[in-house]
């Protein structure tokens, strides 16, 4: 393909389009009291959520970010007063990610803020397509994640 208009680029869309959600994340995260909440702390924060106190790997592979990612993501959090490091009481050479008692508070504020402005940035687009936009971004990511070297 000759992408010659970047507007015909779909890495082009989907980079412009992130950055665009992400600033609209921020303004909305501070609007709703929790500006110490960085939209790249959703994946993490999503899934210590769901489940607290996960190990690091496994917090890494649910929240889709590779090891080196996660170290400085982590320092981040914690300097944040999000997360904490404690080590696994079954073997002391893991460590295991547990939320504060301010990572659990700020549960509601962040994900009403993700909802409403997810609600506003999509709101052009119907329920169909955007069942289908979902479907393949995953299909995307899933595709990506198998062809990356182990």
């Amino acid at each position: 393909m000759d992408y010659i208009n970047p507007k015909d680029c779909p890495y082009y869309l989907v980079s412009r389009t992130s950055l665009m959600v992400t600033s609209a994340l921020k303004k909305g995260f501070s609007a709703a009291g929790v500006e110490h909440v960085r939209p790249a702390y959703l994946g993490v924060l999503m899934s210590l959520w769901e489940k607290n106190g996960l190990k690091v790997i496994d917090l890494g592979r649910r929240a889709g970010l590779e090891p080196s990612t996660m170290t400085g993501l982590l320092d981040r959090m914690e300097r944040d007063g999000l997360v904490e490091r404690c080590a696994d009481p079954a073997d002391r050479r893991v460590q295991r990610i547990h939320l504060t008692t301010e990572g659990r508070s700020v549960r509601t504020p962040v994900l009403m803020a993700v909802d409403k402005i997810l609600e506003k940035v999509f709101e052009i687009v119907s329920n169909e397509d955007m069942d289908h936009l979902k479907r393949t971004l995953r299909d995307v990511l899933a595709h990506m994640q198998g062809a990356a070297p182990e």
